[in-house]
């Protein structure tokens, strides 16, 4: 089994998700403090910035047109030039329209990257080391980020926001160029279908994705916001963090992999939601600095689970099927993710505890729907 990881679609892959991990997270750690102390932004600017950033998440299915005329992993590596380019526009339009176009495309870069990768992953790896391939892309992606918020750390009191975004948008690119003039494609992989493909026996995975999607948004909207806003967390702040969360996930992301290989996703997926239901409700009557801190650590480690559901849908599609139903997941994981935002926006005006009490809600549901499902467990 050991013999996935001489595969070049690997060391392409983790190349790739590492670069897409550390441009979100240059873009992420800078984000609310460049838009609140440089833009002047208030939270109901930061829930349209944060819809705006996933309308490219909601019209990933246009990537099953788009590998109609470029070869998936070459769309991987120009994914990242995108990505990379976003990013180092960034600090060079410092206004509220400014951010709306550099967010855009940053996030064209990140959500297409995101989507083909998934769907090359489970295409060139099968069921037992899929999740490893997965757990390992995150483990390394988690590793580069250690180092880059090191750098964050100590560059940020003596470089502004738009030199910053400068050095790491220009890095990412140069990344991506080296990528694209490689090509890790096997030819022995099963021809993937170009077009939508949307069918009911998949029912549960879209489900899952779309609740996903909606206790993402709310984490990425409104938990860093919370942290800066009410808390007073500084850059160096964040970007400890962020320095705490990835260097825990570079070391429990293999067990992730093994762990789903051994006791299957329902397992795995009912941990993370019985857990998320209390960070949720936390969020909202924490007055602690240092609790709301752990929260947030937890409320990042627990993304890792999510793999579970690209992994659960593996053992039940048509292996045809994958790379437009990547395309369709993703979509469907950003209708939420386009919506609540600026609905959360406006309800934080009203009251911040809302949109964290609604995320424990949709949790509670997660939990109960993770119950259906049905897959065998092979031993690792």
């Amino acid at each position: 089994m050991s013999d996935y990881k001489k595969k070049q679609m690997y060391s392409y892959l983790i190349v790739l998700s590492i670069c897409s991990t550390v441009g979100l997270q240059c873009w992420q750690t800078l984000f609310d403090n460049f838009s609140v102390k440089v833009v002047g932004l208030d939270g109901y600017h930061i829930g349209v910035l944060q819809s705006v950033r996933e309308i490219p998440g909601f019209l990933a299915l246009l990537v099953t047109y788009v590998i109609l005329i470029i070869k998936e992993h070459r769309l991987s590596a120009l994914s990242i030039i995108i990505l990379g380019a976003g990013i180092f526009a960034t600090g060079l339009l410092p206004s509220f329209y400014g951010l709306i176009l550099t967010t855009m495309v940053m996030s064209f870069g990140f959500h297409y990257y995101e989507t083909t990768n998934k769907s090359l992953t489970l295409q060139y790896f099968d069921e037992l080391t899929s999740p490893l391939a997965f757990s390992a892309q995150r483990s390394y992606a988690a590793a580069a980020s250690v180092v880059v918020g090191i750098i964050i750390f100590f560059i940020a009191p003596l470089l502004s926001y738009k030199t910053m975004y400068i050095i790491f948008g220009g890095l990412i690119g140069a990344c991506g160029v080296w990528a694209f003039t490689k090509n890790p494609e096997e030819k022995n992989i099963i021809p993937q279908k170009k077009h939508l493909v949307l069918k009911k026996r998949y029912w549960l995975y879209y489900f899952l994705t779309f609740m996903a999607g909606a206790r993402r948004q709310i984490f990425m909207a409104f938990a860093i916001f919370l942290l800066v806003k009410k808390f007073g967390f500084s850059v160096q702040d964040i970007t400890l963090l962020f320095l705490l969360n990835n260097g825990i996930n570079f070391f429990i992301n293999p067990s992730i992999g093994k762990f789903i290989v051994k006791y299957g996703e329902r397992k795995l997926l009912s941990i993370e939601y019985f857990f998320l239901i209390g960070v949720f409700f936390s969020y909202a009557f924490v007055d602690s600095k240092l609790i709301v801190g752990v929260l947030y650590v937890f409320d990042n480690i627990f993304f890792n689970f999510s793999t579970a559901i690209n992994t659960y849908f593996q053992k039940i599609a048509n292996p045809r099927d994958i790379a437009a139903s990547a395309a369709v997941g993703f979509t469907i994981n950003h209708i939420a993710a386009v919506v609540l935002p600026v609905i959360g926006g406006l309800l934080w005006m009203v009251d911040y505890k809302i949109p964290f009490l609604a995320g424990a809600f949709l949790s509670f549901i997660s939990l109960c729907f993770v119950q259906l499902i049905k897959t065998e467990q092979r031993a690792l």
